[in-house]
């Protein structure tokens, strides 16, 4: 404790001590846009996604928003965004401004109108309307420091009804089996959705190395 005879010397760094006592958050494993455009954009990794048959997975509806949640480079965004039929929206969200721009020029390539990029924040996807039918994250919730903190802002922006689909690794299986910040459970993960008031509603089994859950109230 600070002796108050010492407070008016020091007084002028009470507000870097009040700093350094709340916490901080980060992306765990950033990396710069050009970075994490090469690695998303892989071959290999492409052809590990299963971008079509998670998109059938999802049973998506004309006019519903979609929110996809750390886009990247938008692998999924844009089969996301034609599987409305032209309609809805698919909010693009992404906390890198250059993975966020870089999206928005692949959807006026492809003239997919309904894109929406959006730059989150670490804690909160920073969505511009509570009207998300589906919230899509894949191979990103292990990236974000405070998981249950996220899930619960992020079931705020879902409309009744709406739900959270999430794809991730299984720890022992994925790229980050030595780095025990970078890996989350399917369990781990059940008690942060239900934190937020949301239960596993399906599980699709698409792949060997991830798990493939989609919760809802």
């Amino acid at each position: 404790m600070l002796s108050l005879r010492l407070l008016p010397r020091c007084s002028r760094f009470l507000p870097l001590l009040v700093l350094a006592a709340l916490p901080a958050f980060a992306q765990l494993g950033a990396r710069s846009t050009e970075e994490w455009i090469k690695t998303l954009d892989g071959a290999r990794r492409i052809s590990t996604l299963k971008v079509p048959e998670v998109v059938a997975a999802l049973q998506l509806k004309p006019g519903q928003v979609v929110a996809d949640i750390g886009a990247g480079s938008g692998l999924f965004t844009l089969p996301l965004a034609k599987a409305l039929v032209g309609s809805g929206k698919v909010y693009a969200v992404d906390i890198e401004q250059g993975l966020v721009d870089h999206i928005a020029k692949k959807a006026r390539e492809q003239n997919a109108t309904n894109v929406q990029g959006v730059l989150g924040k670490f804690t909160d996807p920073n969505l511009p309307a509570r009207d998300v039918d589906l919230a899509f994250i894949a191979d990103v919730l292990h990236h974000i420091e405070n998981r249950a903190e996220y899930l619960k802002s992020l079931a705020l922006y879902l409309k009744p009804g709406g739900r959270i689909a999430v794809i991730d690794f299984y720890p022992e299986l994925g790229p980050h089996k030595n780095d025990q910040a970078l890996q989350i459970t399917k369990a781990e993960t059940q008690a942060w959705m239900a934190a937020a008031g949301l239960k596993p509603l399906v599980e699709h089994p698409l792949y060997d190395d991830k798990w493939f859950v989609v919760y809802g109230r």
